[in-house]
């Protein structure tokens, strides 16, 4: 059955658990709400564990609660598929030690197999989704390549797009809702939403909810 409930968004948490618990206090989600929370849980910030386990307890309680893949999550799941040596200064460009650090493990070496990491939330990883749509909305977590169509991105593409999707009018009869680019407002074009407003850098977690565009932060 449909939900018929509130559409919302989430954007990028990286580890903000404080700010995620404050967010989720103020919107008050009901079981009819159909959340989509736009990726990048991991990194940066001191409690990624803790965010990966709010998330699994809210999608245990609600099955319209959708978890999309950021390039925090991409990155790392490609290095389990294909631990190169390669990436890890990539990792390290996206502060995986904080990473480590929330599940009690300080040793890089043990990423590759992620053993440190219950069961429950590596199948969470391997379980986002490269994008959500409704009706009126396409959520992802960067943003879309112009002219390309869904089906022919990467998760690279999803995950990491920025200036061409940014600087792009293109519309593809939907309003797309994205994270990863952090803005100190939200961003809200004629068919763009991006809701990334930095958290881990100090500034607020924010939710929009839709179709009124009405924003919610912590």
């Amino acid at each position: 059955m449909a939900s018929k409930g509130r559409l919302i968004a989430i954007g990028d948490i990286h580890g903000c658990i404080k700010k995620l618990k404050n967010l989720l206090g103020h919107l008050s989600i009901q079981s009819d709400d159909t959340v989509i929370f736009l990726g990048d849980y991991i990194g940066r910030g001191p409690s990624s564990k803790d965010v990966i386990s709010v998330l699994i307890d809210l999608k245990k309680k609600n099955e319209n609660i959708i978890c999309l893949l950021g390039n925090h999550e991409n990155l790392l799941l490609e290095y389990v598929k294909a631990p190169d040596d390669i990436l890890i200064p990539y990792l390290r460009q996206q502060h995986i030690e904080a990473f480590l650090k929330s599940y009690g493990e300080s040793d890089l070496s043990n990423l590759h197999e992620l053993s440190f990491m219950p069961e429950e939330h590596i199948e969470f990883l391997k379980g986002l989704k490269l994008y959500h749509e409704e009706d009126d909305y396409l959520f992802v977590h960067a943003g879309i390549m112009p002219d390309l169509p869904l089906e022919r991105h990467t998760a690279m593409e999803f995950c990491e797009v920025r200036d061409v999707f940014l600087e792009s009018d293109f519309d593809i009869g939907k309003t797309v809702v994205f994270g990863h680019t952090a803005f100190e407002m939200p961003l809200v074009t004629k068919n763009k939403i991006g809701i990334d407003t930095g958290a881990v850098y100090g500034n607020t977690l924010t939710a929009v909810v839709l179709p009124e565009t009405r924003f919610f932060h912590a």
